[in-house]
């Protein structure tokens, strides 16, 4: 389970604020409601008081409700991007395998498609810029792609045809991929 974020630890101490004045009025409304019997309460006050007393009672149902729904969602959502990057990181090792990539290339490859340059991946890598075109000329030869940008979108088209869960490698489905084996 995730760790709420602030916008709804806010929002959980507003409900509780809101429960703690629905109780305030909840015991005036039952006080106000015994006084009706020896007249020293008037309708008028009266009636007015419990409807606005059951409308705090109604509308805070429906927040505590809706928030707790957002909740479930956002934990949803955040299992899902989970899955997501998984299935992306697991994709692209298993193009790298069936290209037969060095490890120094798949390293290379993985920040190609993260989007850094070359003088951030020579960097990164401790290596000559020289060293990280060589090894990008060899990814690109190797997957078939003409360069960065179709190297991505082989990931992308796959990962948007797979279903997020599921059993099945999302392998193959691409074009480049399919026309790689026979290069590779």
């Amino acid at each position: 389970m995730t760790r709420p974020d602030r916008k709804s630890l806010t929002l959980f101490g507003l409900i509780l604020f809101q429960a703690f004045c629905l109780a305030f009025f909840l015991f005036d409304v039952i006080e106000d409601f015994a006084g009706l019997y020896d007249a020293s309460v008037p309708y008028g006050h009266f009636l007015p008081e419990a409807g606005a007393t059951l409308g705090m009672a109604i509308g805070l149902a429906f927040e505590t409700r809706y928030l707790i729904r957002l909740l479930r969602k956002q934990a949803h959502m955040e299992r899902g991007l989970g899955v997501a990057a998984g299935e992306l990181a697991t994709l692209m090792e298993d193009y790298f395998r069936k290209w037969g990539l060095t490890a120094a290339e798949a390293d290379v490859a993985a920040f190609t498609i993260k989007g850094y340059s070359i003088t951030e991946i020579a960097g990164l890598r401790g290596s000559a810029e020289a060293t990280v075109k060589t090894h990008l000329n060899a990814i690109y030869r190797k997957s078939g792609a003409q360069g960065r940008g179709q190297l991505v979108s082989v990931l992308i088209e796959d990962l948007m045809r797979a279903p997020l869960v599921s059993g099945e490698k999302p392998m193959g489905q691409g074009a480049l991929a399919e026309g790689a084996g026979a290069k590779g």
